[in-house]
């Protein structure tokens, strides 16, 4: 079956925020994992492999429902701790299990003192399907004390524009299998000011979250 996949467009104040060419890659209902993201990248003195981000954007003020159940307010849960966060789906074959998968890996080479430090989290943009139980056992096979919230996909898409990422309504195809068509990047926001100053996009690494984790959890400044 071909791969759906669709470019998502950077929006508004947040597009001329990241000063950079962006090509967005989305997960499709199926696909072989080779779609492309480029982005240029300035050449600086940041200790980040990442990209530094131009505009230190606010973290989202999103309310939900985490995997237990309970609300969960982004902005409070997370305060002060070193943030990576993504959107996503749970049912997606290719750039979400890979990007939250390869987090996962390199979030295993920290120590435990550094893994509290830093909160991984994953947005569901399907939450009718994404329920908390189901969001529970798929981000569990890549790290147990990563934070899935579900909830209202209107609150999502507000909280994605803020961050220059376009999230579409989930579509339903002919033989029952769901397009979520969303941006593939991963925002770290430092602990010093809850602002995100890092953006990794999809494709990204393993050895390059493994470099910059570390970082992330001492608060270095990019």
């Amino acid at each position: 079956m071909p791969r759906t996949t669709r470019a998502p467009r950077l929006v508004g104040a947040a597009a001329l925020a990241l000063a950079a060419a962006l090509a967005l890659t989305a997960c499709g209902s199926s696909g072989d994992g080779s779609g492309t993201t480029k982005v240029t990248q300035q050449k600086d003195a940041s200790p980040y492999e990442g990209t530094k981000l131009v505009k230190n954007f606010e973290k989202p003020d999103l309310q939900l429902t985490d995997t237990s159940g309970q609300p969960f307010d982004l902005r409070q849960k997370t305060n002060g701790k070193a943030t990576l966060l993504f959107f996503g789906y749970t049912s997606c074959p290719d750039v979400c299990p890979t990007t939250m998968g390869d987090i996962g890996v390199a979030m295993k080479k920290l120590s435990p003192e550094e893994r509290q430090k830093i909160d991984v989290v994953f947005v569901s943009t399907d939450p009718q399907r994404d329920t908390p139980k189901v969001l529970r056992t798929w981000l569990d096979s890549m790290g147990s004390d990563f934070i899935g919230l579900t909830g209202d996909l209107e609150k999502v898409k507000t909280a994605a524009k803020s961050l220059g990422i376009m999230i579409e309504d989930p579509v339903v195809n002919a033989d029952g299998t769901v397009t979520s068509t969303h941006g593939a990047q991963v925002l770290a926001f430092l602990p010093s000011d809850d602002k995100a100053h890092v953006l990794y996009l999809g494709g990204t690494e393993v050895k390059t979250y493994e470099h910059d984790l570390p970082l992330l959890a001492q608060g270095v400044a990019a």
